[in-house]
């Protein structure tokens, strides 16, 4: 063997180990750079220098923002509001609850960006209520976890800004404008499988649609969206950067959960960044360790020989973008979606863009691939986030879960050839 082969698989077999022995996925990355590091002789102050790197980004400045301002806003009583508005928009359908929980999770993940906040969140008042009118336990889970997907999906997610430093410095207004028609399709996907589901197991419907009931909701609600407008509308149309668009909105966060919603006091607000802190300083670390693994990957040319392997399967550019689908699902299934995020894109980006996928576009696959992998075993997070609010064994849960892992297959596929869902959108306003 070579210096340079020697050393990739030291790097990736070690780093492999620990992910199945459960290390926390950032020592994995820490100790088997450090080990390849080590291998090459290179200096381990190289460590702590790319370490430092990784989190010296203004870019980066959005992140603690946009956790914060989903953690308020959560904790603020605006979940309860936003799942009566999902409930006049869809309610009146059959298996009207399981039709709001998608809906509740589309307008919630537009403010917590984080399929975990939305499964905590709205999961604790959904699955009991769903439960209450006659849905089995196991679908209501299952549900509620496949439709908090849409939240990584639509705007503003700190996935995507994570993913937009990565990419070399994409724009993190065409990553926010391209969320939103994917994450659309998503619902609808599940929204499609919930109705054929309720049907054959004669699910209730809601109440009647009333147009009246349906602006006093929105009404209500609006205090809520308006956080979406806030950062959306001010980044896409130039006013702020998607940081100073963060920390605006965490301002507007505050006050609104304070003082119109009044879910949270000044006193609650501290235990509130209690929890951001906790967020954040393993959000961080990933980034950090991460960038070590990325800078071991671009030096001993692994980017190169993955994408010699993968287009030495085959030529067809739609064989090679259903590979990258496969990589990055499996990854999903033993890896956190940061850390996914930090060492696969400077290695399939470049992959995914020699066959004609937009950098844009493949962000939002490489987003939903992760999301699915959230709910599948043995690492998803999001699985047992909802098999424990539940009370349900997660094997009972994922049997459910099957039929949405189809749905949201489909809406994958979909996302991956047809590159106008993502795109048009920002190609429409200029992006």
């Amino acid at each position: 063997m070579t210096i340079n082969t020697t050393a990739i698989a030291l790097l990736l077999i070690s780093f492999l180990v620990m992910v199945f022995l459960r290390f926390p996925i950032a020592y994995s990355v820490a100790i088997s750079s450090l080990l390849c590091l080590a291998y090459q002789g290179l200096p381990l102050a190289t460590l702590s220098q790319q370490m430092i790197k990784g989190i010296s980004s203004f870019s980066l400045m959005a992140v603690p923002f946009f956790i914060t301002m989903g953690v308020l806003m959560g904790s603020g009583g605006i979940s309860e509001k936003l799942l009566n508005l999902a409930d006049a928009c869809v309610g009146w359908m059959t298996g009207g609850l399981a039709m709001v929980n998608i809906v509740a999770s589309y307008f919630f993940g537009g403010i917590s960006g984080s399929a975990a906040a939305d499964t905590a969140s709205l999961g604790s008042l959904e699955i009991p209520m769903m439960v209450d009118r006659g849905y089995d336990k196991d679908f209501s889970t299952a549900v509620t976890i496949s439709s908090s997907v849409e939240g990584m999906l639509v705007p503003p997610s700190h996935n995507m800004v994570i993913y937009a430093t990565t990419a070399g410095g994409l724009s993190v207004g065409s990553l926010f404008l391209a969320g939103y028609l994917p994450g659309a399709l998503l619902a609808v996907c599940l929204m499609v499988g919930s109705y054929i589901i309720s049907k054959k197991r004669h699910y209730p419907k809601g109440e009647k649609f009333s147009l009246k009931r349906l602006g006093r909701e929105f009404r209500t609600s609006i205090w809520a969206l308006s956080a979406i407008l806030i950062v959306v509308v001010g980044v896409v149309a130039g006013v702020f950067t998607a940081t100073e668009s963060a920390a605006i909105a965490v301002i507007y966060s505050l006050l609104v959960s304070i003082y119109v919603y009044k879910g949270i006091t000044w006193k609650g607000v501290w235990k509130v960044i209690d929890s951001c802190i906790d967020t954040l300083s393993i959000v961080l670390i990933l980034i950090a360790t991460s960038n070590v693994f990325g800078y071991c990957l671009t030096t001993l040319h692994v980017p190169e020989i993955a994408a010699k392997a993968i287009t030495g399967v085959s030529s067809n550019p739609y064989v090679i973008a259903l590979l990258l689908n496969v990589i990055l699902l499996v990854l999903g299934m033993i890896m956190d979606m940061a850390p996914i995020i930090l060492i696969s894109t400077p290695i399939l980006l470049p992959i995914a863009t020699s066959i004609g996928i937009d950098p844009i576009q493949y962000g939002i696959m490489l987003v939903l691939n992760c999301g699915i992998g959230l709910l599948t075993p043995p690492v998803g997070a999001v699985l047992f986030i909802g098999s424990a609010i539940a009370e349900e064994p997660m094997e009972k849960v994922v049997k459910a879960q099957l039929p949405f892992y189809v749905m949201m297959i489909i809406a994958l596929i979909l996302i991956t050839f047809v590159p106008a869902i993502s795109l048009v959108i920002p190609n429409l306003l200029g992006y």
